[in-house]
């Protein structure tokens, strides 16, 4: 099964969580990726054809789009 991405303008973790950023810097909040829901896990994907960050759904507290 294929991936279904959307182009998120910002994803927030929960306290207790961290994402590494463009920087290699552990964050909570990071803008303008990627994401794909599967099987109750976020992926996010900083950079188009990059590596893939998957946290579980109990890690995020928001994600925000744009519908298309």
């Amino acid at each position: 099964m294929t991936q279904r991405w959307r182009t998120a303008s910002r994803v927030e973790l929960v306290d207790g969580y961290s994402l590494i950023d463009r920087e290699g810097r552990a964050v909570r909040t990071i803008d303008d990726v990627r994401v794909s829901i599967d099987g109750g896990f976020l992926h996010i994907e900083l950079a188009a054809g990059g590596e893939v960050q998957v946290v579980s759904a109990p890690a995020v507290a928001r994600v925000t789009y744009q519908q298309a």
